[in-house]
């Protein structure tokens, strides 16, 4: 049996290749138009049961044979262009990518499904990975983010996803394919890009480099360990019913400021030769972005009382174990 995912050279896809690998011994089939520089560090190399095809998502018709050489009975699609700033730059790009070539994606699947006499239907299932930002923001008393809340996307990365999740969940109502939509908190750990905000912030520390805090810090996120968000995956994929949607959160609310001050006194205590006293004495508060939203905060009873997932992973453990790879590496 062969599963297809897309966008398994990026941060939460090789996470999930590599939780997968140790659990199952299917083939995997990876998607993904980028050839990462960190991919050496992600050791995402061709095995017996991993073959990536660094193809756009939207190359239909060399998706088409991939798809009728290997007849996968499981598509995750991780692939999006996943950075806030970036997109308030070039949010067309943004639109193209994660609605307009994801949808061109998203049809090709529907027909494959439709038209394959090889595959179990019934069984078969489309999880498309999405995020909380398609909620919009919540205000420090709101109650968090349930799947019932209303889409309310404030910047084109947002859009863009909210957008491709509707045209989703059309196609089950429509056409009865089954898809299932995530949406997650802020992931952190191993392998993550060097822009996101917790590499960012070891990076510049350990160089003894300024570190830009937007506005006054004070908005609020919910970070969530990445192993634990694919052991949610899993978890959907084994018993997520169509249709549905999961919100997967990980229970560890802090402000950016917070959060950044945090990781300075863990680096205070794991290096030594320094330039400064407090790698807090980098913190420098520089203009805020357009639109930045205040708060996110999910609610994950849903996932935890049908699926039975929790997030499980000690925060402060789990982010001390993830600045000591960054060191390293």
């Amino acid at each position: 049996m062969t599963i297809l995912i897309t966008g398994g050279s990026g941060f939460i896809g090789f996470n999930f290749i590599k939780l997968w690998q140790s659990k199952n011994n299917e083939k995997i089939i990876n998607i993904d138009k980028k050839k990462y520089s960190i991919a050496k560090k992600r050791n995402l190399s061709n095995n017996s049961n991993l073959i990536t095809y660094n193809i756009n998502v939207a190359n239909t018709n060399k998706i088409s044979k991939i798809l009728k050489k290997y007849n996968p009975r499981l598509v995750i699609h991780f692939a999006a262009e996943s950075h806030v700033d970036k997109s308030l730059n070039k949010p067309s790009f943004f639109i193209k990518n994660n609605c307009y070539d994801s949808s061109k994606f998203l049809n090709l699947i529907f027909n494959y499904w439709k038209n394959n006499e090889i595959i179990n239907k019934n069984k078969f299932r489309f999880i498309n990975i999405s995020t909380d930002e398609v909620y919009g923001h919540l205000n420090p008393k709101d109650p968090p983010f349930n799947e019932t809340t209303n889409i309310n996307p404030r910047n084109p990365y947002s859009v863009s996803k909210s957008s491709f999740d509707l045209l989703c969940n059309s196609y089950f109502y429509a056409y009865n394919f089954p898809v299932i939509t995530t949406h997650c908190t802020n992931n952190f750990g191993k392998y993550q890009s060097k822009d996101k905000l917790i590499p960012l912030v070891i990076k510049k520390a350990i160089n003894f480099k300024k570190i830009p805090v937007y506005g006054d810090g004070q908005q609020i996120r919910d970070w969530l360990f990445v192993k634990d968000h694919c052991f949610a995956i899993l978890k959907i994929i084994k018993k997520g019913i169509p249709g549905n949607k999961y919100n997967i959160g990980g229970n560890n609310e802090i402000k950016n400021i917070d959060l950044v001050i945090l990781i300075c006194k863990i680096l205070d205590k794991l290096i030594y030769k320094k330039k400064v006293k407090n790698f807090d004495e980098l913190i420098t508060f520089v203009k805020d972005r357009p639109g930045h939203d205040q708060r996110y905060s999910i609610n994950s009873t849903k996932i935890k009382k049908e699926l039975n997932w929790e997030s499980k992973s000690n925060f402060k453990k789990s982010l001390i174990s993830t600045i000591k790879w960054y060191i390293k590496n």
